[in-house]
């Protein structure tokens, strides 16, 4: 069968300090390794461990503004001079490593879907923080700096790699980030499923994009406690419905985790074969006329265990394994 998955890992990345009492702590990463390299020897020859690289600052500007550039560099230097951690809003702290985390989550995202691609791999997963999804163009918010997977949908369409980009996102929180970049253009698909009413307060089902994007987002919100079998129904349902008029040269997954059962900060009830059983069904139903060409990234997910039981899973399905 061969190498035919990434698994995208950057140093910078467990670096990214934003203290121990919050959510998306430096441990995130510890866990989801840990669990990843239980499952190495079952992955061995199919699934090789790469490390990443930087996004240049002109692969931020094309999704964000050279002002919020200048803000979150402002705050990790900030971080450093005062060898403090430094606050973006209430929920977003920058420490000295973090510039290096936010660039190296973007880039790695970028190195990720070059190899894919290229034919280089089928698939990939990206292990990477800061997340994303919540970062607008002009802000960060969420624990977000900026949007790596807008920024890869957007890297993918300038070097000619993809015209039509699939976005979808089971995070529990609503990817307002990446709907603010693509609401009014039709060459990127957003579709998002997440609980409702919950943070960051968008991503109403009458959210459906503007303009000539118009009809090019679709929000799934779902109530807390919905079951994993009406989820499950709801999400091939909600992808029948982006892919019928919507041919993805390219499938971006934003994989939060935080969707899973346990989750401290969501009330949705996934478990690890959802997850496998979902990945499964993007690759085989909806990538298979782009060649399979599917690059997932890591953006929420708060219980330790849990995270690392569903990247294993998420990871399986992207190499065509059974589920554990």
């Amino acid at each position: 069968m061969g190498i035919t998955t990434g698994f995208y890992l950057h140093p910078a990345s467990p670096l990214h300090d934003t203290g121990w009492g919050h959510p998306e702590h430096q441990g995130r990463l510890r866990a989801l390794a840990s669990a990843v390299g239980r499952e190495m020897l079952s992955l061995h020859g199919i699934v090789e461990q790469r490390e990443g690289a930087d996004a240049d600052v002109e692969d931020l500007l094309r999704v964000h503004t050279q002002a919020h550039v200048d803000t979150v560099r402002a705050a990790c230097d900030l971080a450093r001079t005062r060898q403090a951690l430094i606050s973006l809003d209430e929920d977003t702290k920058v420490s000295s490593a973090s510039w290096d985390a936010a660039v190296g989550s973007a880039g790695t995202a970028i190195a990720a879907a070059a190899a894919v691609a290229s034919g280089d791999l089928r698939t990939a997963f990206v292990a990477a923080r800061p997340p994303g999804h919540h970062a607008t163009p002009e802000r960060a918010m969420g624990f977000c700096l900026f949007n790596s997977i807008a920024i890869v949908a957007r890297w993918l369409q300038a070097y000619g790699h993809a015209e039509r980009v699939l976005i979808v996102d089971w995070d529990v929180h609503h990817g307002n980030g990446t709907q603010d970049a693509f609401y009014e253009d039709p060459s990127v698909y957003f579709l998002s499923l997440h609980q409702w009413p919950h943070y960051p307060g968008t991503g109403v089902a009458e959210e459906r994009g503007s303009g000539a994007g118009e009809g090019y987002t679709l929000n799934v919100p779902l109530a807390a406690g919905t079951s994993r079998a009406e989820y499950r129904r709801r999400f091939e349902g909600a992808l029948a419905e982006a892919t019928g008029g919507f041919r993805p040269d390219f499938v971006l997954v934003s994989s939060g985790f935080d969707s899973m059962a346990g989750d401290p900060l969501g009330g949705l009830l996934l478990e690890p074969e959802d997850l496998h059983a979902m990945t499964r069904h993007l690759i085989d139903e909806v990538a298979s006329d782009c060649g399979g060409r599917v690059v997932a990234l890591l953006e929420g997910g708060y219980n330790t265990e849990r995270l690392g039981l569903g990247t294993a899973a998420v990871l399986r399905a992207l190499a065509g394994l059974p589920p554990a």
